[in-house]
């Protein structure tokens, strides 16, 4: 592994890492709802959503964005957006995704996490910020995922894949919390996952636009609507 191709998988690492201040951890994303209601209460049947979730819910459309918007920015040196005229494509991009959440409480996560994202990724590298503000505030957080992810000349499929399982891993840490389960068997459904992400991935990367996806996640966007009804809540969402 070539030096460049190591500061890239730390990067990666950093970008995913739960460690990350975007306060992915407080959000369960209708999980906490499903796990009240008794839908989800076992590690089969988180793993069944987890995996209906990557094959037919929004985290897919979030990759897709991931992998449009990596490719718009470029990989390597961002330059100005006025120098890249793929640059142009982001802020619709951004307006989309936005649209596409069909609840209130997913949408601002994804604004949150978003906005989040970007005061680190400015702090980080002030060059940063002219792609910012031409993604349009608020900004989702996959897009701005994807444009640190171009910066730190991290590959644009491991950027997807980096994506993806980290989204998984924050939910079955919250499952184990939630319905409760032990951590090993946590870590068991994640490498359960790992053809499911796979898949996700390469699916995401091969998909050109956002209207060529066809979603049906309306389960869970119902079980995020009823989330705020709960009597008590650990999550936001």
């Amino acid at each position: 592994m070539t030096t460049i191709e190591t500061q890239a998988l730390l990067r990666l690492l950093q970008l995913t890492s739960p460690a990350l201040p975007v306060g992915a951890y407080s959000y369960s994303e209708g999980l906490e709802t499903l796990v009240e209601q008794g839908i989800v209460t076992t590690p089969d049947s988180l793993v069944q959503w987890l995996t209906q979730e990557l094959a037919h819910g929004l985290v897919l459309l979030d990759a897709v964005a991931v992998a449009l918007v990596h490719t718009a920015a470029g990989q390597a040196g961002l330059g100005s957006p006025e120098e890249r005229p793929t640059a142009a494509a982001i802020a619709p991009l951004n307006h989309q995704l936005s649209a596409l959440r069909d609840g209130e409480e997913t949408r601002q996560q994804s604004w949150a996490m978003g906005r989040a994202l970007v005061r680190v990724g400015t702090h980080l590298h002030p060059d940063l910020k002219p792609w910012f503000s031409a993604a349009g505030n608020p900004c989702n957080f996959a897009v701005a995922f994807a444009l640190v992810a171009a910066r730190w000349e991290i590959d644009g499929s491991a950027a997807v894949l980096g994506y993806l399982h980290s989204w998984a891993a924050n939910l079955i840490t919250s499952a184990v919390k939630l319905i409760p389960l032990g951590q090993t068997v946590g870590q068991e459904m994640l490498l359960e996952l790992y053809p499911s992400l796979e898949s996700a991935g390469d699916r995401a990367l091969a998909t050109p636009a956002l209207d060529d996806l066809c979603l049906s996640s309306w389960g869970t966007s119902l079980a995020t609507m009823q989330h705020e009804a709960l009597y008590t809540r650990l999550f936001r969402s």
